[in-house]
């Protein structure tokens, strides 16, 4: 069965915005090694379009003008990674991506069963039902060292409390901190 994997900056305050504490050369290589241990990525619709406007390769071959040449290594391992997209409102996705539709839970469990390195899923609302149903295997937040003050937070509204243990952290020089949570599993 391959692990779900769930990676996200968020700011000191808990916000997730993506648009605060944009990742520098190192964490974009970070970001690049990770998604290079999944098979495919999982993304909600909104996560989905959003990622293909900022990383999907121009038909021209050419990356925008935007992008620093330090980017490229991560836009091109995301832009050739297979990709599934949960949504309800898409009639087709493109991008090296195949549409999930109906029953999520037993969806996402199809593709763990697969055999595989792991999946990966960004986002915040997809990630907020994955993590009520129990299918997220690791949890890495990548602390940014901002207060925001604004924005989504991360499983608001999450129907029972989820407790982690810590199984790996690694500093970066701007700051930032990935933590690496698994769920605690109760045994009886």
């Amino acid at each position: 069965m391959r692990p779900l994997r769930y990676s996200i900056n968020v700011t000191l305050d808990g916000c997730c915005d993506h648009q605060v504490g944009v990742p520098d050369e190192e964490l974009h290589r970070h970001f690049a090694d990770e998604l290079e241990r999944a098979d495919a990525l999982l993304f909600g619709r909104v996560t989905y379009e959003m990622m293909e406007a900022a990383w999907r390769q121009p038909a021209t071959g050419t990356w925008p003008d935007w992008m620093a040449d330090w980017m490229i290594p991560f836009a091109r391992t995301i832009d050739r990674a297979e990709k599934y997209v949960v949504s309800g409102t898409l009639d087709q996705a493109d991008w090296n991506a195949e549409l999930v539709q109906g029953d999520l839970e037993k969806a996402v469990r199809q593709l763990k069963s697969e055999p595989g390195q792991g999946l990966f899923v960004g986002g915040v609302t997809l990630p907020l039902a994955l993590a009520d149903l129990g299918l997220i295997d690791e949890y890495e937040f990548v602390v940014q060292p901002i207060v925001a003050g604004h924005g989504p937070t991360l499983f608001a509204g999450l129907s029972e409390r989820l407790e982690l243990q810590l199984v790996g952290r690694q500093e970066f020089r701007a700051g930032a901190v990935a933590l690496r949570y698994q769920p605690s599993r109760v045994t009886v």
